[in-house]
Parts: C-alpha cells; sequence; structure tokens
C-alpha cells in the first residue's frame, strides 16, 4: 500500500460534483451570523449620526436661551457621542474572529467599551452639578424659551427613532455594548422631557430656581444610569453564569435525548455576542466510545441550535461512576 501523500490533493474530501464533505462541508458553527453582525454595525453607526445631530441642534439651542437645562443636555450629547465612538470601535473589534492569540474571541470588547461609556456619563454629570451650583449662586434669566421647547420635541423624537433601533438589535443580538449605549439615550428622552418642563416654568417668576433644580434631578438620574451599566459590564467581565432560565434550557436539551443518564457540573458564561457551556454528560456505561461521541455529538448541536455561535464543551462520564464533583459557595445541593 502506497504511503498516504502529505498534503491531500485538491479535489480531497469532495464527492461527486465537487460538493464538500466531512467536516469542511459544516459551516463554522462559532462564528457570529453575517445578519447579527450587519446589525450591530447599522445600530453603531446610527448612534454616532443621531448624536451629532443632536449635538448641532442643542448647541444652537443653549446659545439662543442660555439654559443651565438645556446645556446639561448639550453635555449629555456630547458624552453620548464620544460613548457611541468607542461603542462603535469595540463592537468592530468584537466581531473580528478568534485567532491564535485570543481563542475565545473579542467579546469582551463589549463590556469594556460600556464601562468607557459609564466614565464618559459619569464625568458629564460632575460637570452638570458644577454648573447647576453655579446657577444657584447667580441666577440667570432664560432667553426664547419657545425655541428651545422647539428643538427639545425634535430631540425626543431623533432619540425615540434611535432607541427603537437600539432595541430591536439588543433584542436580536443581546449586545452588552449597544444595550449601555441604548441605556443613556433612553435617559436623554427623560432628559428632554425635563428641560422642557424647565423652560416652560422659567417664564414664570414664581419659578425661577425650576433650571437648576431640574439640572440637579437629571444629574441624579445620570449617575444611577452610570451605576446599571458598570454593574452589567461587571458581570461580563467577572464571568457571571447565565441566568438560570437559560441554565434550565441547557439542562433540558440535554436530557431531553433518550440516551442520556443524567447531565452534572454545568458552568456557563457569556462574552459579547458568544455565550460559553459545558458541562459532563452521563451516558450509559456498556455503550463503545464511538457512541458515547456521537450521543455528546448530537446534544452539542441542540445546544448550539439554540445558542448559535456559542461555544460548547462535553465531557462524557460512564453512568453511576463515583468521581469528584466541583462545588460553589451558595450553590443548592440539587443545582446541577
Amino acid at each position: 500500500m502506497p504511503p498516504l501523500p502529505e498534503n491531500p490533493p485538491p479535489d480531497a474530501g469532495q464527492g461527486a460534483g465537487g460538493a464538500r464533505t466531512g467536516a469542511e462541508a459544516a459551516p463554522r458553527h462559532d462564528q457570529i451570523s453575517p445578519r447579527t453582525q450587519r446589525l450591530l454595525r447599522i445600530a453603531t453607526a446610527a448612534s454616532v449620526s443621531a448624536g451629532l445631530v443632536l449635538i448641532a441642534i442643542k448647541g444652537v439651542a443653549w446659545f439662543m436661551t442660555g439654559s443651565v437645562s438645556v446645556l446639561s443636555a448639550l453635555i449629555d450629547s456630547i458624552m453620548d457621542v464620544a460613548a457611541s465612538v468607542v461603542c462603535l470601535f469595540a463592537v468592530r473589534r468584537a466581531l473580528q474572529p478568534a485567532d491564535t492569540q485570543h481563542r475565545f474571541g473579542h467579546g469582551k470588547a463589549e463590556p469594556l467599551a460600556a464601562l468607557a461609556q459609564a466614565a464618559f456619563v459619569a464625568g458629564s454629570s460632575l460637570y452638570l452639578v458644577v454648573e447647576v451650583v453655579g446657577r444657584f449662586v447667580q441666577p440667570k434669566t432664560i432667553a426664547n424659551e419657545m425655541l428651545g421647547v422647539g428643538i427639545m420635541v425634535f430631540s425626543i423624537v431623533v432619540t425615540l427613532a434611535l432607541v427603537a433601533l437600539q432595541t430591536y438589535v439588543v433584542r436580536h443580538t443581546n449586545s452588552v455594548a449597544i444595550s449601555a449605549d441604548s441605556l443613556h439615550y433612553k435617559g436623554d428622552v427623560l432628559i428632554h422631557g425635563s428641560v422642557i418642563i424647565s423652560l416652560l416654568l422659567s417664564t414664570q417668576p414664581s419659578f425661577g430656581l425650576a433650571d437648576p433644580l431640574i439640572g440637579i434631578g437629571i444629574a441624579a438620574y445620570l449617575f444611577w444610569n452610570v451605576w446599571q451599566i458598570v454593574r452589567t459590564s461587571l458581570d461580563s467581565l467577572m464571568d457571571r453564569e447565565l441566568d438560570q432560565a437559560d441554565r434550565a434550557r441547557i439542562i433540558g436539551l440535554a436530557l431531553a435525548h433518550p440516551e442520556v443518564c443524567d447531565v452534572h457540573d454545568l458552568r456557563t458564561r457569556q462574552a459579547g455576542q458568544r455565550a460559553f457551556i459545558q458541562f459532563h454528560l452521563e451516558l450509559p456505561k456498556d455503550i463503545s466510545l464511538l457512541r458515547a461521541h456521537e450521543i455528546s455529538d448530537e446534544v452539542e448541536a441542540e445546544v448550539r441550535a439554540a445558542f448559535p455561535g456559542g461555544g460548547v464543551i462535553i465531557h462524557q462520564d460512564p453512568e453511576g461512576i463515583v468521581e469528584h464533583r466541583a462545588t460553589f459557595v451558595g450553590e443548592d445541593k440539587d443545582e446541577v
């Protein structure tokens, strides 16, 4: 029998008609789908574009009115654009496929970007507090209130359109970075509404302090948003488990196979668009290694279908074998 060639000929692995066979015929299961990539790119580009439009019109509104509430909205939009630019580059980095130096991919670029966004929002909030304190010390008369109101109404329309797009993208991609970006744009809708109230109240002499008081309220709301962004980002960076519903779904998919006896040592985490899942599969002790491998592949395919782009590692155990099992602080006895 002649030795096998070191490099297979060009048509190796092809069936009749040149069709690919074997492992090469299957699509890359660890890649993010083109649709998800397209949605993320559209959302980040739209965020930056909308932010630039809002900065321009709010700059005009502040110049014409002199309102600290309008200034607060302008500062917030400047920080929004800075955060959105960070999000844009981070999402594009996260979408890059795994390489030899990052074999788990680049998904954690998303929560890192979200932390940067939180820093931008916190900085804008602090600056707003300084401006509000100055307005308490030295009040200023607001002019062209109705022009400011009209610009704020237009800002609400633009922001709602962007939030609707981001909400759709987050629902279909579960992106931490887009979710963080959307969170402070949702806050902007309330900010714009508060600015409108401030401008209308400022026309009444008895409500002279309405402008700085509403500015303080906006700053407090921004700080609350910062905390929400930071908490979500740290959950991802610290490899928090998927929620209990997802864990139960994984266990259910595994146990649905008629030859699977049990599942244990389930561990999960999320990095950007990809979930990473590993568990032990208990199988009948009298089956062959080949059959155990086939069962494992079948279960893996079901889990991958439920978590597209996810990384799944399954270890096969003979049923009833006594072995050390990992334990975790706060874990219930019946928890897998």
